[in-house]
């Protein structure tokens, strides 16, 4: 577990880890553009040399991070598959890694493609399932990566169970908390080794920084991750760090609005005759509503729903006015994406339609908008 919390996740998401700078008094944390530092005399460091090691800005954000997510250390990066790339450098030639089979497709052609070569093995079931998950692991089984609510079909795994399988066998235990956020869900300390984010969707909050997390408790992972952060380079940029610290003050406030409009809407599609069904794991018909309400203590803003005829598919993303036909989640504007197509375009199609990412698919990212626009915009194109 992270250090007890002297105070709520809504006052250290305001304030940062150091409340501004201590030097100057600057509410804002300052923007350190330098690329290296100046040392005093030998072996006289500042605790700051080169950027690429370590930047003031950037391990503010890291550090704000970490709180958030009750870890001892937190690791920026330049996005989230930068953060889950260093995660994979755990594991070596020869290990077995069991993921959701229901992932966003970026992670999926990471391990299909970029680092099977490497014989890197990976096996992608329904961990929401957890004899499924039993039953896959092998002697060489190393890590389970796990994402809940998953993308895009909101399947909800069981982080505790999980973690207590990867204790009891010494697995590495990986969660995307991106949809959730820290402000929901706290994979830690349910038991959780690493949580991962892409930092580019509710935690910047704004569609206009990238950046990835990843969080831990477990001293030899963080100094393991942070040799790979230094090593390979990919690590978050001052400018982006001072953003994300910006967007990062109003999570708590973003996160209510954006819960409060899927519920809305959420309900709103499931009563419409054009609309088969609604994933949305606030609904309490989800199969996994009640495990995510034991984990969690909300819902978010991802719904996933079919449409019961394609011609409403070309309607919806061509014909709308207040939501946006775009790739990406977790910014102010609610956003349409098409997963067959966009966010799981490079899974194998006998994959994609074995789970039900087909092209009846249609995934929204919730915003602040009103509500009241928000769904006479869907009506326009739904009924």
């Amino acid at each position: 577990m992270g250090n007890k919390l002297r105070y709520s996740f809504e006052t250290y998401a305001v304030s940062g880890a150091r409340k501004g700078d201590k030097s100057t008094g600057a509410i804002s944390y300052p923007l350190y553009l330098s690329a290296t530092f100046k040392h005093n005399g030998l072996n006289e460091s500042t605790g700051y040399d080169y950027s690429r090691l370590q930047n003031p800005t950037r391990e503010e954000a890291e550090k704000t991070i970490a709180l958030l997510e009750n870890g001892k250390e937190a690791l920026a990066f330049s996005c989230g598959m930068a953060a889950l790339t260093a995660c994979v450098h755990l594991f070596k030639s020869g290990d077995h890694v069991i993921l959701s089979e229901d992932l966003y497709g970026g992670t999926f052609r990471l391990f299909d493609e970029v680092y099977s070569v490497y014989n890197i093995e990976a096996s992608f079931i329904d961990t929401s399932d957890i004899n499924k998950v039993k039953d896959a692991i092998r002697s060489n089984t190393r890590g389970i990566i796990i994402e809940t609510p998953s993308n895009p079909l909101m399947r909800v795994t069981d982080i505790k169970a999980i973690s207590d399988i990867c204790k009891a066998k010494n697995i590495i235990s990986i969660v995307d908390n991106t949809f959730l956020t820290p402000y929901y869900q706290r994979p830690l300390e349910l038991g959780a080794d690493i949580v991962v984010h892409s930092g580019t969707k509710y935690l910047g909050g704004h569609n206009d920084v990238l950046a990835g997390f990843a969080i831990s408790n477990n001293e030899e992972i963080i100094e393991k991750l942070r040799f790979m952060q230094k090593s390979t380079g990919a690590i978050l940029s001052p400018f982006d760090s001072w953003l994300l610290l910006r967007g990062v003050k109003t999570l708590h406030i973003r996160m209510d609005r954006i819960q409060e409009n899927a519920i809305k809407i959420a309900k709103w599609l499931e009563c419409n005759k054009n609309v088969e069904k609604v994933y949305y794991v606030g609904l309490n018909n989800h199969k996994g509503y009640e495990v995510n309400k034991e984990q969690s203590s909300g819902f978010g803003g991802m719904i996933s729903f079919r449409v019961k005829d394609k011609k409403y598919v070309e309607n919806l993303l061509s014909n709308l006015k207040v939501i946006s036909f775009a790739e990406s989640l977790g910014g102010v504007e609610t956003l349409i994406t098409y997963p067959f197509t966009q966010t799981h375009s490079e899974m194998p199609e006998e994959i994609k339609r074995k789970l039900g990412i087909d092209e009846y698919l249609i995934r929204l990212s919730i915003g602040i908008e009103n509500i009241d626009d928000l769904i006479n915009d869907l009506k326009s194109v739904l009924e």
